[in-house]
């Protein structure tokens, strides 16, 4: 776009300044600066969707209004940020799990579900770390994400349009399941947009001017707010091929191609798929499980559960840091499944825990099912990451709960926490923003990115900017701070 990126104060230079929202704004500039100002002040959206277009979009959809300090959320708009009500949260869209999605690394693009066996061993050597070996600091460090847990704030928006958010969530499964990742998006971004509005959409033109909120939603929320329904969604409910591929695709380990397959063979229901020999173990769990995974879990659930990982993992490995990411880390009310995030300060003990855990929480019987595991720390190989993805039930129950493990190295966690901590809007706009700034961004690292050409990107170099924090990898790449409950955007 022919810019540049000016780090210092309001300049004569400067053209643009660009925020989260009205709230980090402030936290930065005072609005007499920002009254004086001739330029553009804009939501960080507008440059996501400029990069993401590849052209120069329209900024009138885009600017901030700072007039009003209580506005934190959306431009141009009355308030609608979080409010600390207890509305019960809907059923969130079934999100599937590689690794969180729009910042995978590398390996994970790599990573094919519809196939039997373990991630594969691919051998990536570790980067060339830019980074001094671990001291009190990084413990100190450590010790505060993991309190970070105990104390984030809970997110509660008002959630007063879910006849208009129910069906997006409907749309997004559809999209995902059928292989449309694009359209897929453009519904999960509007809708964190939609349930912050402090008012009852009753007419169109009350969010014509939302970011994320584009002609197409538009028309959707005019239709839903005057007919109660939406006849895209219909035509899918309605139409056999959508809804069988659909609901394969709501089974753990079963993608878009295989569930297209399968439709293909003939099958349309569940019980059809029982007898389907071209099923992988993890897929056949996926299938057997599939109405507890379904099942959303309650925080309060998480919560203990995270504490039974804590404490066992303490008495095999002391000072271990072990914190659950996720919707749960974001404060939502209830999860869909448990993301966990696992490293150890010193930087070396986390070598060849995760095995010596996962039994541990077999030897309870906390852990049942498996469904991947990995083991790349003992070799060093692809960044040195530990993975487990499985089924575990809570005290007292049969009914299976999805859990993740991720093991990092120490100087790679601060990537893997923001990234497994999502949510999926936020890793997409730091992925952006670290490639229009010369980086790669994944979950293993901040890279500095090879030269690119005209029309492909650069790819990661060897060497990762050493970021002991979240809040450094948000520094790293000009990003206003948020808190865990503030990354559902």
């Amino acid at each position: 776009m022919g810019a540049t990126i000016e780090h210092s104060c309001i300049s004569n230079r400067l053209t643009h300044i660009l925020a989260i929202n009205s709230s980090a704004l402030l936290q930065h500039l005072h609005p007499n600066h920002l009254h004086s100002f001739k330029g553009s002040v804009l939501s960080f959206q507008w440059l996501q969707n400029c990069l993401t277009s590849g052209q120069r979009l329209p900024e009138h959809h885009f600017l901030l209004n700072f007039n009003d300090t209580t506005n934190s959320s959306s431009p141009s708009q009355p308030k609608a940020g979080d409010a600390h009500h207890n509305h019960p949260t809907p059923r969130e869209v079934k999100r599937p799990k590689t690794s969180p999605k729009h910042f995978k690394s590398d390996r994970d693009h790599d990573l094919d579900l519809d196939r039997e066996g373990e991630v594969s061993n691919f051998e990536n050597k570790p980067g060339h770390l830019l980074s001094t070996p671990p001291n009190s600091n990084v413990v100190q460090d450590a010790q505060v994400a993991a309190s970070q847990s105990d104390h984030s704030s809970l997110y509660s928006p008002p959630d007063l349009n879910r006849n208009i958010t129910e069906i997006f969530g409907k749309l997004i499964n559809i999209y995902r399941a059928l292989g449309d990742d694009r359209r897929s998006f453009s519904y999960y971004k509007a809708i964190p947009v939609i349930e912050k509005l402090p008012f009852k959409i009753e007419t169109v033109d009350q969010v014509k001017h939302l970011p994320t909120i584009g002609k197409s939603l538009q028309d959707h929320i005019d239709e839903i707010v005057n007919t109660g329904k939406l006849s895209k969604l219909e035509h899918f409910e309605n139409d056999e091929k959508v809804r069988t591929v659909s609901l394969f695709g709501e089974v753990w380990g079963i993608g878009p191609a295989t569930a297209l397959k399968l439709y293909e063979k003939g099958h349309r229901t569940l019980d059809d798929l029982k007898n389907d020999d071209s099923l992988t173990h993890a897929q056949r769990i996926g299938l057997q499980y599939f109405d507890d995974i379904q099942k959303r879990i309650p925080r309060d659930e998480v919560s203990h559960m995270e504490k039974l990982l804590q404490d066992v993992g303490g008495s095999i490995l002391p000072e271990v840091v072990i914190i659950c990411g996720g919707s749960y880390r974001r404060g939502k009310a209830s999860c869909g499944d448990m993301d966990v995030v696992i490293t150890h300060p010193d930087g070396v003990s986390h070598v060849g825990f995760l095995p010596k855990f996962v039994q541990a929480l077999k030897d309870i019987n906390f852990l049942r099912e498996d469904l991947i595991f990995s083991v790349h720390s003992i070799e060093g190989t692809d960044s040195g990451v530990d993975t487990y993805f499985g089924l575990c039930t809570y005290s007292g129950q049969e009914l299976r709960r999805r859990i993740d493990f991720k093991v990092y190295p120490r100087e790679r966690y601060a990537f893997g926490l923001i990234a497994w901590t999502g949510n999926d809007v936020l890793n997409r706009r730091l992925r952006l923003l670290a490639e229009s700034k010369g980086y790669r961004l994944d979950d293993t690292g901040l890279y500095l990115a090879t030269p690119g050409s005209s029309t492909k990107r650069g790819l990661k170099s060897g060497k990762i900017i050493p970021c002991k924090t979240e809040k450094d990898v948000f520094d790293a790449l000009g990003f206003p701070w948020l808190e865990p409950h503030e990354r559902n955007l």
